[in-house]
This record gives C-alpha cells, structure tokens and sequence, in this order.
C-alpha cells in the first residue's frame, strides 16, 4: 500500500509552462543566445541547473548564466505570474487523495518563493501536508534529489509513494528516487514521450484523474 502521492506543480497542478517557456525565450534572446520558444518549451521542466546547460557552454554559464536566470525569474513573476491559472478540478483531486487516507506532497523544480505562490493559485495550500523546491535539491530534475528530499521529509523510501508529473523529467527523476509515476497530459508532452520515460498511466489532466481515481494507479497500488 502506498502513504503517498506527491505532485509536481507546474503543467501538473496549474498552467504556467507557456509561461516559463516565454520567459526563457525572452531572457537567452536579451544575453545574446538564440534559444526558440520551442526549444525553452521542451526543457521545462528542469530547473535553471539542467536547463542552462542544454543551450550555453560552461565558459557562457559561468560568465552570465545566474545573471541570465535572475532576469528569467524577474521577467516570469513581473509579466507572466498574474496569468497563471489552476487546471480544472485540482482541489478537488487533492482532497480525494487525502480523503484515501493517503499524504499530499509536492515536489517541484521551481524556487520556493513561487512554489507556495503556486499553490496559493490552486488553492490547495491547506491540503498540501509536504513541499521540496529547488531549494531543497543540489541538482534538479531529472535528478531524483528533489523527490528523495520530499520522501525523507515524508520518512517514506520511494515504493512508499507514486508521483504525478506533466514531464518526462517528473518521471525519470521519481524513477531514480524508485517511484513509479503518472503523466498529465496538461503540460503539453505527448503520451508518447511520458510513457517512455517511464510513466505508468497518463491522463489529460487533474479532472480525468480524479474523475478516474478508484481505477487510477493510485487506487491500485493503494490496494496492494
């Protein structure tokens, strides 16, 4: 049986990933680099410390990348954050989940300060009962550190807990930590992608999924 779930948050829980993917555009374009809106797009999901190096070289982040990223995160919450909206039916499938007997978590790669801005948006602070941000992690994902910050917190090992993640970076940073995830569509990743990174169910969003709890791995392995 599992204790657990543990959520990621952007593309999961609200829709913000256009949105970060703007303000990535927007802050490699201002320090010089040619990086489309659809290749920020598809890196979402990382933190700054995955993401850099996919388009700079070490001499570019070590000459300005954390210039380039305070201005992404200043850019982000000055222009984007005012528009970011919950998906539909995401208290709602929190509270299922606790109303299971089960713990609320939320791992993300987005800084803290966000992350609790994030669920002040959904509306879900009260039905969170754990958190680990970037801040909690040496590496981001699809490093497992976030995940296993969160279980440590929790005193829970990885098949204590199942995670539910938009990114294929969601699943094979749980993978690592020995959790087994489902996939949202929501975020904008193809069932494809999510599947082969290891996701063991995808749905389109949190309302199917909550729509489809009791037949959802979660009521599965909570079962077992």
């Amino acid at each position: 049986m599992i204790k657990a779930v543990t959520f990621d948050v952007d593309g999961t829980l609200v829709d913000s990933v256009d949105f970060h993917a703007l303000a990535w555009h927007e802050a490699f374009k201002h320090f010089g680099h040619d990086v489309t809106f659809e290749q920020a797009r598809s890196q979402i999901g990382k933190g700054g410390d995955q993401l850099l190096p996919t388009f700079l070289s070490e001499e570019e982040i070590a000459d300005h990348g954390e210039a380039l990223e305070q201005w992404r995160s200043k850019r982000f919450k000055s222009a984007y954050l005012a528009s970011v909206r919950p998906f539909c039916a995401v208290p709602l499938l929190l509270q299922r989940v606790r109303d299971a007997g089960l713990k609320v978590a939320v791992a993300s790669s987005a800084k803290e300060d966000e992350l609790h801005t994030y669920l002040d948006i959904a509306g879900v602070t009260k039905l969170v009962d754990m958190t680990s941000s970037s801040s909690d992690a040496d590496n981001s994902k699809p490093a497992p550190d976030i995940f296993e910050a969160v279980l440590a917190k929790l005193k829970l090992k990885g098949s204590d807990a199942i995670a539910v993640g938009d990114a294929p970076y969601d699943a094979q940073a749980s993978g690592k930590a020995g959790m087994e995830c489902i996939g949202m569509l929501a975020g904008g990743f193809t069932e494809e992608s999510l599947r082969a990174a290891g996701c063991v169910e995808v749905y389109p969003g949190p309302a199917a999924l909550f729509a489809r709890f009791d037949a959802s791995p979660i009521g599965a392995f909570k079962q077992r």
